[in-house]
């Protein structure tokens, strides 16, 4: 029989990788993954195998993207113990930087294997530059899931990190998504694509935003100069109003593209009205801790409306 203490290091090591792997992050990514399957559905084209492709995708990018946050703000020294969010892996020493390491190269191949097979099947009925533009969108977002905290002159720690989400969270996502679906292009239904895309990406944005406003003390000492930081306490929450209200007034724009009825706008509401007292809450926040609750609060929401947006396009297919 094992040793009694063999079986708690196992489990704790286990313990250490699901955490590390952080999955409550996933309802936000697969988000944009939803919106563009159902503007699709809407549209008469819906492919099986590339929406399950597309999550499983979206699952490792997310993952990969968790990892090197890990590895890299533990080695440019943001992990210590003034941060006030959740204790990462590395830092904690659960998890070494090698063990890490190779997670991360195998997120990152896993990705471009599962990319690869995504972009075949969703551009078979498109030709070759299609292919070839979708594969350099692929292979730039796993460089910028490393390279958000990893490696020399991380994005995260200029202030650009919102600008990386709002594109490959929100416009590459959805309207990716879409197209890959489709299996064809119409400028017009790009365009109408567009407006819920920068309402997820507006939402994926304000979510980081939160995550910098609970860190920015912590950020500036250890030389990480977020958009947060660069905005200041006060600007930042008016940054955050910005991104809420651009999110919820182009999610109502589509809907008014999409000849939504009034049922379907009371059901969208929804989402929309938990967002708007998330936004009073903010104001009213003067701790940084206190953030920490309103980054469950934005990422379930923009689920939730994904979901909703998903319900009203099939029903009224």
């Amino acid at each position: 029989m094992l040793a009694n203490d063999t079986i708690p290091k196992k489990n704790m090591n286990i313990k250490a990788w699901l955490s590390a792997f952080r999955l409550r992050t996933l309802p936000l990514a697969f988000s944009s993954i939803i919106t563009g399957t159902a503007l699709a559905y809407y549209h008469e084209s819906f492919n099986a195998l590339i929406f399950v492709l597309a999550l499983l995708t979206t699952l490792f990018l997310q993952v990969l993207s968790n990892l090197a946050n890990d590895f890299g703000d533990s080695e440019h020294g943001a992990d210590n113990d003034n941060r006030i969010g959740p204790e990462r892996a590395v830092q904690n020493g659960s998890i070494t930087k090698k063990q890490m390491k190779t997670a991360i190269g195998l997120c990152a191949l896993f990705s471009l294997c599962s990319g690869i097979a995504l972009i075949i099947e969703g551009t078979k009925q498109i030709n070759l530059k299609w292919f070839l533009f979708f594969l350099a969108l692929g292979i730039a977002s796993i460089v910028a899931a490393i390279k958000y905290t990893a490696g020399k002159n991380p994005y995260g720690y200029k202030g650009l990190g919102d600008v990386f989400v709002f594109i490959f969270f929100g416009l590459v996502g959805v309207v990716g998504t879409f197209v890959l679906q489709l299996q064809f292009i119409n400028k017009s239904l790009l365009f109408e694509s567009l407006f819920p895309a920068v309402a997820i990406g507006c939402f994926s944005a304000a979510v980081l935003n939160l995550n910098n406003m609970r860190d920015h003390q912590n950020d500036q000492n250890a030389g990480k100069i977020t958009l947060a930081i660069r905005l200041g306490f006060k600007g930042s929450k008016i940054y955050h109003g910005l991104l809420i209200i651009t999110g919820c007034i182009s999610i109502y724009i589509f809907g008014y593209l999409s000849h939504f009825g009034l049922s379907d706008f009371v059901l969208l509401s929804l989402p929309i009205f938990i967002f708007l007292k998330h936004l009073r809450k903010v104001r009213g926040i003067h701790e940084e801790r206190k953030f920490d609750p309103e980054l469950k609060v934005v990422a379930l929401t923009t689920c939730l409306l994904s979901i909703i947006t998903m319900i009203i396009m099939v029903i009224n297919f």
